[in-house]
């Protein structure tokens, strides 16, 4: 059986992955689908990070499609997110695209078995348009510190110790590096939790003094940082962003009010 390439995020998707197979432990929307197109994949298998918020867990596959990748997601019950050996070992298949079910991969199916149907698939030819994600720092009037919102926590920088990150990615740690929890010690952190589970970082970020809480994949779009902060909904926190009145059911954006202020 052909074996896959996996990346516990496909932000690591280098020259490597021309013409791979590859397993990601990234959520399926649009900007990481992109990803595996602009490193040349032969075809991608992300998880579906509970789908969420209109689909966005689930969006860059259509995406993909419409690129001609052929393209699948795990189901976010059978394995946990930014753990692409996880995901190859246990996870089943939920969601899979027009080219990925020409080749047989059909919701149910063991990744594994999904992975020796794509290794029959075209590599997409073309050019890959270039999407780039938001990033965006605001001071809102009052606020003792900066908002920071990036649609993926790659694009914190070590400019953002000490501010208010809103981030649209998922709250897990991916691989097994403490240090991926977050690239700067900001003061507050917001993350998405993929459908529930993905709450690791979380206690790594207390243990840097970082509250740091998630939003509930189905309050806000993965993704997308602005949804997150607008639209989310708190479902996990920990101890720090709880002494800040993080608690399932509040509003993320009273969350990040509280944090900024103080």
């Amino acid at each position: 059986m052909p074996e896959p390439l996996l990346l516990d995020s496909i932000t690591r998707a280098d020259a490597s992955a021309r013409g791979e197979v590859v397993v990601a432990g990234s959520h399926g929307g649009v900007y990481t689908a992109s990803l595996a197109l602009k490193a040349r994949c032969r075809a991608v298998i992300l998880h579906d990070a509970g789908v969420g918020r209109d689909g966005a867990g689930v969006a860059g596959l259509a995406w993909l499609e419409g690129h001609g990748m052929a393209a699948a997601a795990v189901d976010h019950k059978s394995a946990e997110i930014g753990q692409a050996g996880r995901m190859y070992a246990s996870g089943r298949i939920s969601h899979a695209n027009g080219p990925a079910r020409a080749l047989g991969v059909a919701p149910g199916m063991a990744c594994r078995d999904a992975v020796a149907l794509l290794a029959a698939a075209s590599i997409p030819a073309g050019a890959a348009p270039d999407l780039a994600e938001a990033r965006a720092v605001l001071r809102p009037e009052g606020a003792r510190r900066a908002l920071v919102l990036v649609d993926s926590a790659s694009l914190v920088v070590p400019e953002d110790a000490g501010q208010v990150v809103v981030t649209g990615s998922h709250g897990a740690l991916y691989g097994t590096d403490p240090a991926n929890a977050l690239k700067a010690d900001a003061f507050a952190a917001l993350f998405n939790d993929a459908g529930g589970g993905a709450t690791t970082r979380l206690p790594l970020l207390a243990a840097r003094g970082i509250a740091a809480a998630t939003v509930a994949a189905m309050s806000a779009r993965i993704g997308e940082a602005r949804s997150t902060w607008a639209d989310g909904v708190i479902s996990a926190a920990n101890a720090p962003a709880r002494a800040l009145g993080a608690e399932p059911g509040v509003a993320a954006r009273d969350f990040v009010d509280r944090a900024l202020r103080a």
